[in-house]
């Protein structure tokens, strides 16, 4: 009977290509489309695109074939030419196959009858169509909020247990017993601070009898500022968020991103609700309603809430930007950078893999690519890569009027000392000239004074060729006075020697002048008396110089016959004197040192990097063929995606009559956030219940698609996300749900019978041990030595590169050649949270980066968390951790003089308990070991010096152990 049926739907088949439904079995829309759309939509359907004229979107259009004739025969495998190219390999091209059980479907589905589910469309003019099996997948169903399972447990705290008591229940599993309060203060200050408890607040908690201890501590773990430094830091994962443009290697520094950092951290300790949150990032612009914020203008009177919206759009600015380098294809940049930005906000708002459909239809989820453009649309006012604004045109000035006027009075003193500067430094360039002159020939000097005094466009030839020939002088300028104050030495040594010359030759002129007015009979026993050295003169000589002493001229009695030409002597050696004495260099510097100390003072001009639309600006969007922007498609509007639309309807305007703005992103933030939107509450406490538990309900918190994982307890995940949005989205109030929940408050302690029907622990029978992020690592190592700075807000503490090529805190500091130089030394900087640290995409923080720290290309929607050895080795090697160790036993050294205390307080300031009385007397066996290796190592070293270095070298040992760095 089932070869009759087959062979009658062969021949239907054969026949006419009229649709046959099945009533069971496999389905073209279910089983077969899928494959098809992964695997030949590309070229066979998609786009206009049909190669071979073989459509193959459709059952009837694979009946009725292409080129070669029917692609498919119902009831017959080996005659459908479409199984045959796949088994042969020709089909799809390319490296990816089809697998062996996807190629068993299509063969069953064509022996059953090439059979559908229901009629299909006529026509497919829209590009648009999904059948029902991919409307109703899960994640698409509006949220409705379930009712809570009955269950008379008394160790039910709220509905979240309700529900997850529920499913343990159907797999008969229970509860874990309670965790220990030690062990709760911890899992609680990490998940909600991201930094360990301080012994202090362990013992108040551990020792509080009230009733009521446990949900205090979260009150006040809530209200403290840290926590907005935590959960901000997740968002900022999400949002992409770096301190960098992340373009090729140039990767350029971005200033003033920190306002964005600082905007979340202040929403997220402010518990603003997060709809609010969402539209003022989407739409902080619009919301603030600022033409002068449009137009790129000075935000002259704006208050703190217009600042904040603005400071929120940074938002849609975090997507790498590479149209500010120089050297690149500004469209191709742009066009990237707009694609980078949708993939951020569909990933963390939409939970959607919405940039898969750039190019071409998504592969496995219900998103055309006319649906990627009508989103695109939504942007395309403020993101217009046409008329694209660099990233420097891209900000708002915060200067205030009372700024300017600071500024301007600060300017006025600077460039009053700044005359005074030049002033002074024409002085040292006319000494200079004065000096360089006083050391050429006579007979050049005034030509060479001159040539250098004219404008150097109206020199004669003969005063260039001067200059060239005496380049002493004519290399003086503002430039060069700094070379000229490192030679001042050899300068005056030169100065004083024409000087001696001078004198030597005056005093000649002099005695001749002199013999000159002696009777001519005693001129010449006089000369050669003068020629005589003093020493060597005969008595008759000696008899002569007594008499005529007036003939003997010498330095001192220069100025009694040629009182003109001792004054020139006189103003040789003063000159030199002078040069030895001014050192233009110091001086210039220290005016100019103190003119950038004026200037100082004036209040630092900052500015938001905002994301604004021009006025009446709404340009028309195009689907681009195969992704390219050169290859225009259709026009597109603005609007949701297709298969988000099928429940409620939502038109999103191509421009707002009512705004100067268009309107578009403001429309789109308020249709999210509307409480109708199926995936923007789901996917947000998804990431909540993915960070407080290590694991989402949903695995894959940027894919609520196809690919992604199915939510493990769906009902509770609705029931999160309804109770969100009617406790008008207060993310406080979802943490204090769960973390007072009993499902939360579960050991995480493991049995053989939870490993064996669990092994993942998806249905939460106890806690997962989880381990700290990158960041929660170092933070949690400042902490332990006492060196956690608590400073919020502000510049990012920068990052350089160091003589072995890591990258550590610190200012570039770089030799003549490039190379990094210079010490390493402590500053203010490094205590700080790593929040704080700036995120430089090209420069990862060693210390992060080796606990897989995110990864912002262009976000990061899920962390890694690996286990290798080069973690163990950074531990092992570090100066970080070294630093942090030698620190942490410098703080409880000073505690008590104890050892025993000591590492009993170094413990508890690293694990939030006491050391068992087994651990303590191995910690100090290993301590009083290592004194003698030290002492042994080095005999002048005191025991206790050696006993300080053995103790760091057991706190690095508890700073390095899986205790430390994991989370019961």
């Amino acid at each position: 009977m089932r070869l009759l049926i087959g062979f009658a739907l062969v021949i239907v088949g054969l026949i006419s290509p009229a649709i046959v439904i099945a009533d069971s079995g496999l389905t073209f829309e279910r089983d077969v489309r899928p494959l098809l759309k992964a695997h030949c939509f590309h070229c066979h359907g998609e786009a206009g695109l049909s190669e071979g004229e073989l459509d193959l979107r459709l059952r009837r259009w694979i009946i009725a074939g292409g080129d070669s004739g029917t692609a498919v025969h119902p009831g017959d495998p080996d005659a459908s030419l479409l199984l045959q190219r796949v088994l042969d390999g020709e089909m799809p091209p390319g490296e990816t196959k089809l697998s062996d059980a996807e190629t068993g479907v299509l063969r069953e589905w064509i022996a059953e009858g090439a059979v559908t589910a229901r009629d299909e469309p006529e026509l497919l003019e829209s590009g648009d169509y999904f059948t029902e099996e991919e409307r109703s997948f899960w994640s698409f169903q509006p949220i409705r909020r379930p009712s809570v399972p009955d269950a008379d447990d008394p160790r039910l705290k709220n509905p979240v247990d309700a529900f997850v008591f529920d499913r343990l229940r159907r797999s008969e599993l229970d509860f874990s017993e309670q965790a220990d309060r030690a062990t709760l203060i911890r899992r609680l200050a990490f998940d909600l601070w991201g930094l360990p408890p301080d012994p202090g607040m362990v013992e108040a908690f551990v020792g509080d009898e009230h009733p009521m201890a446990y949900e205090n501590l979260v009150d006040r773990l809530l209200a403290s500022p840290r926590y907005g430094e935590r959960w901000g830091r997740h968002w900022l994962d999400v949002a992409g968020y770096a301190d960098s443009d992340g373009f090729a290697t140039a990767d350029r520094e971005r200033e003033f991103a920190y306002f964005y950092r600082d905007y979340v951290i202040d929403s997220t300790n402010a518990d603003k609700p997060l709809d609010q949150f969402i539209c003022e990032q989407l739409a902080g612009d619009e919301l603030a309603g600022d033409d002068n914020a449009a137009a790129g203008k000075s935000g002259e009177g704006w208050d703190r809430q217009r600042i904040e919206r603005l400071a929120a759009t940074g938002f849609l600015r975090m997507a790498p930007d590479g149209t500010g380098t120089g050297g690149v294809d500004v469209q191709e940049a742009a066009n990237e950078n707009i694609a980078d930005t949708i993939n951020i906000v569909s990933t963390s708002l939409l939970g959607l893999t919405v940039g898969c459909a750039r190019c071409h239809d998504h592969r496995y989820d219900p998103i055309s690519q006319l649906d990627y453009y009508r989103l695109r649309a939504v942007f395309a006012p403020a993101l217009d890569w046409k008329q694209w604004k660099k990233p420097s045109q891209r900000r708002v000035s915060l200067y205030s009027p009372q700024d300017k006027q600071q500024r301007a009075k600060v300017e006025a003193e600077a460039k009053q000392a700044e005359e005074a500067r030049r002033t002074r430094q024409q002085e040292h360039i006319d000494r200079t000239l004065f000096e360089e002159l006083l050391v050429v020939p006579d007979h050049v000097r005034d030509s060479l004074r001159a040539a250098f005094r004219a404008e150097k466009a109206k020199r004669t030839d003969e005063q260039v060729g001067l200059l060239e020939e005496y380049p002493s002088v004519g290399n003086i300028s503002p430039g060069s006075l700094y070379l000229y104050a490192q030679q001042r030495s050899r300068r005056a040594g030169d100065i004083e020697k024409a000087a001696q010359q001078r004198e030597d030759r005056y005093i000649k002129q002099a005695r001749e002048i002199q013999l000159a007015s002696v009777p001519a009979e005693i001129q010449e026993p006089l000369r050669k008396t003068l020629d005589a050295n003093p020493a060597d003169r005969s008595e008759s000589q000696q008899t002569l110089a007594t008499q005529y002493e007036h003939v003997f001229v010498t330095a001192t009695s220069l100025k009694d016959v040629m009182p003109e030409a001792a004054e020139d002597v006189r103003q040789y050696r003063q000159a030199a004197l002078v040069c030895r004495q001014q050192d233009a260099k110091t001086e210039l510097a220290k005016l100019a040192a103190e003119i950038a100390a004026i200037r100082a003072e004036a209040p630092k001009e900052r500015f938001l990097r905002v994301l604004t639309e021009p006025a009446d600006h709404a340009p028309p969007t195009f689907l681009f063929v195969r992704g390219d922007h050169n290859q225009p498609g259709k026009q597109v509007e603005p609007n949701e995606l297709t298969v988000l639309n099928a429940n409620q309807s939502i038109k999103i305007p191509r421009d707002d009559a009512g705004r100067a703005t268009t309107g578009r992103r403001l429309a789109y933030a308020k249709h999210l956030t509307s409480g109708s939107h199926p995936l923007l509450a789901r996917v947000l406490v998804n990431r909540v219940w993915l960070h407080h538990f290590g694991r989402g309900l949903v695995a894959t918190p940027g894919d609520f698609g196809s690919l992604g994982a199915a939510p493990t307890h769906p009902e509770l995940l609705d029931w999160l996300a309804s109770e969100l949005m009617d406790r008008e989205w207060s993310l406080k109030q979802v943490h204090r749900l769960i973390v007072l929940s009993t499902t939360y408050q579960q050991s995480s302690r493991r049995s053989s019978e939870l490993d064996r029907v669990d092994p993942q622990n998806r249905l939460l029978a106890r806690m997962s041990v989880r381990r700290l992020e990158s960041e929660a690592v170092r933070d949690a190592m400042l902490v332990a030595s006492g060196m956690i700075s608590n400073r919020m807000h502000g510049e990012p503490v920068p990052v350089r590169e160091d003589k072995v090529g890591q990258i550590v805190l610190g200012k570039e500091m770089l030799d003549g050649e490039r190379k990094p130089s210079g010490a390493e030394p402590e500053f203010e900087g490094m205590g700080r949270r790593s929040l704080y640290v700036q995120v430089r995409r090209s420069r990862p923080l060693a210390v992060l980066e080796t606990f897989d720290l995110a990864t912002v290309s262009p976000n990061c929607v899920r962390r890694n968390y690996s286990n290798v050895a080069t973690q163990s080795l950074f531990m092992l090697n570090s100066a970080f951790v070294i630093n942090r160790a030698e620190q942490l036993a410098d703080r409880i050294e000073r505690s008590s003089g104890d050892l025993r205390q000591q590492l009993q307080l170094g413990w508890r300031i690293c694990f939030s308990r006491s050391p068992s009385t087994e651990v303590l007397v191995d910690l100090l066996s290993f301590v009083d070991r290592q004194t003698s290796v030290f002492q042994a190592r080095d005999a002048k070293l005191s025991i206790d010096a050696a006993q300080h270095l053995a103790l760091a070298t057991a706190c690095q040992a508890m700073l390095s152990s899986n205790q430390f760095i994991y989370i019961d």
